[in-house]
């Protein structure tokens, strides 16, 4: 029941943007103790599922919030700027 709650909140948290990081984290930490065998023998949801659902939270906490997410209109938006490079004579590889 509780992580059936936690998984829940960790869902609503991502639907909204909010606390993407610590929603993930506890997602994917979730799912990994669920795909436990011990842990998994006791609940209904099946070990591969459970896997898939810490590696999907593992993805999304790679990635990071999206740009209409709440928290990226907390922190503000990152641009990563690539300066353009000039190119000389050495560079040629001829």
């Amino acid at each position: 029941m509780f992580l059936a709650m936690l998984l829940l909140i960790c869902g609503l948290l991502l639907l909204v943007g909010l606390f993407n990081r610590f929603a993930c984290s506890a997602a994917a930490l979730a799912g990994l103790g669920v795909a436990l065998p011990l842990r998994g023998a006791l609940l209904s949801i099946p070990w591969t599922s459970a896997l898939l659902i810490a590696v999907i939270a593992i993805a999304v906490l790679c990635l990071g919030p999206g740009a209409y997410s709440l928290d990226a209109r907390r922190h503000g938006r990152r641009e990563i700027v690539i300066p353009v490079r000039h190119s000389s004579s050495d560079d040629d590889p001829i």
